[in-house]
């Protein structure tokens, strides 16, 4: 199904769908939390963020908030970037929360079942996109006023309490590794793939320590994605040079190497540190190279882009070719566009993340995401 700004639906069905969103997305995400909730806050990336960069200055490049975007569950373009729900949406269901609000919504006050505070295109580095998203370190700033207003209204005990029982949830790194593969002519040249992928990893350690002083205990992390096989960086490898995509692939090994390193430490370190580590990585892999076992037919192609594999970055037309394809059934796929996921991979890849399983679980952490919100 091929479109042009031609095709796509007018003004006045927007405004009806705005309007049925408002209603929809501020009766979900409800301020109510009983004694025995714990609470979820969200920091990272494009994988996680649920609209905050609705609210900032920066490019559709870093937006989703067009059509067809969440057309599959909530009939609108939300900011989530995919076509529906995301990871932690599924997540917050499977711990009894509301959908967490972004922290960048206007009026969004209530913060007792967490915010998320995740930017799409953010990275572990302040360099990353600078200037077009929330990076990880304003992300850190945002949860240090977010747990002194929490302080302000329910009082230090109480808010000591909801921020130590509370769960952590990060993606954090794709970014980081893409941003120079795609705006930089000498991404082979990288002086030294183990320093800047320590670099990235200082930095998101650094983040990581700054939250546990503000009282986090709780945290799940997702590693990085298989670089080099997202349909996003096929086709650029296509038209450029093999190697790129072997580049990517080995920072993204390194990456996840590192992370599982640097958590090792922090759990020695960092008294009471709990953590939960989950491999995307192998996951997604699996998905992309068996999809039939996955209830999928397409591991490979995105659903919605133009050009091989769909990997054309310009779902929905607003990133500067206006051409591009949609594929008729989203829950088929395993990629939405060239860099995300669909809501039924975002859906299959929670409930393992929930329920452990010994013989297919890719749980790398001591802990798993279900055992973090039932620890005291």
């Amino acid at each position: 199904m091929k479109f042009t700004m031609a095709n796509l639906p007018g003004f006045t069905f927007f405004l009806v769908f705005f309007l049925a969103l408002l209603f929809h997305t501020h009766g979900t995400y409800s301020s109510d939390r009983s004694s025995n909730q714990v609470a979820l806050f969200i920091f990272g990336d494009s994988f996680l963020d649920a609209g905050n960069n609705n609210y900032i200055n920066t490019t559709t490049l870093d937006q989703a908030n067009f059509w067809p975007y969440g057309i599959t569950y909530f009939n609108f373009p939300t900011g989530r970037f995919s076509d529906g729900r995301l990871v932690s949406d599924f997540i917050a269901e499977y711990a009894n929360l509301p959908l967490i609000p972004p922290f960048m919504e206007p009026g969004n006050i209530q913060y007792n079942s967490g915010v998320n505070f995740a930017s799409g295109g953010a990275g572990a580095l302040v360099e990353t996109f600078q200037g077009s998203v929330i990076s990880l370190e304003t992300q850190a700033i945002n949860f240090n006023k977010v747990v002194t207003r929490l302080r302000d209204k329910l009082g230090s005990s109480e808010a000591e309490n909801l921020i130590s029982t509370a769960v952590y949830m990060f993606s954090i790194g794709t970014n980081d590794y893409l941003s120079p593969f795609l705006t930089a002519s000498d991404f082979l040249n990288f002086p030294s793939h183990s320093e800047y992928v320590g670099t990235v990893i200082g930095n998101l350690s650094s983040i990581i320590q700054r939250i546990y002083n503000g009282g986090a205990r709780k945290f799940v992390f997702m590693n990085v994605p298989p670089l080099g096989s997202l349909p996003g960086t096929k086709i650029i490898q296509s038209e450029r040079n093999d190697s790129y995509l072997h580049e990517l692939s080995s920072l993204a090994t390194l990456h996840n190497k590192a992370l599982s390193m640097i958590l090792l430490q922090l759990e020695k370190q960092l008294k009471d540190f709990k953590y939960s580590l989950y491999d995307f990585n192998a996951d997604v892999t699996q998905m992309m190279n068996q999809p039939l076992k996955y209830g999928l037919k397409e591991g490979k192609s995105a659903c919605c882009g133009w050009g091989a594999f769909r990997g054309k970055y310009n779902c929905g037309g607003k990133r500067g070719d206006k051409r591009f394809e949609l594929c008729e059934k989203p829950n088929e796929y395993l990629y939405w566009d060239s860099y995300h996921l669909t809501e039924s991979a975002y859906k299959q890849i929670a409930f393992r993340m929930w329920n452990y399983r010994r013989s297919n679980s890719h749980t790398l952490g001591p802990y798993t995401i279900r055992n973090l919100f039932q620890a005291s």
